[in-house]
């Protein structure tokens, strides 16, 4: 459990250094996702869900 509070405080410091430092350039890529379909959000989703867990279970076996 300790080591998902982790992965989550380093995804929200990486989120919060993206917008402290790119704040205009997150907005346009924010506002790009308008144009992109579900079913492409949906398979990028998984596809970097998978390489996730792949990173997860080669780090951890």
């Amino acid at each position: 459990m300790k080591e998902l509070v982790v992965a989550f405080g380093l995804f929200l410091f990486i989120e919060g250094i993206l917008y402290a430092l790119f704040p205009s350039k997150m907005k346009s890529i924010l506002l790009k996702l308008n144009d992109v379909t579900n079913s492409q959000l949906r398979i990028g989703g998984l596809i970097f869900a998978v390489l996730g867990f792949i990173i997860i279970y080669y780090i951890k076996g």
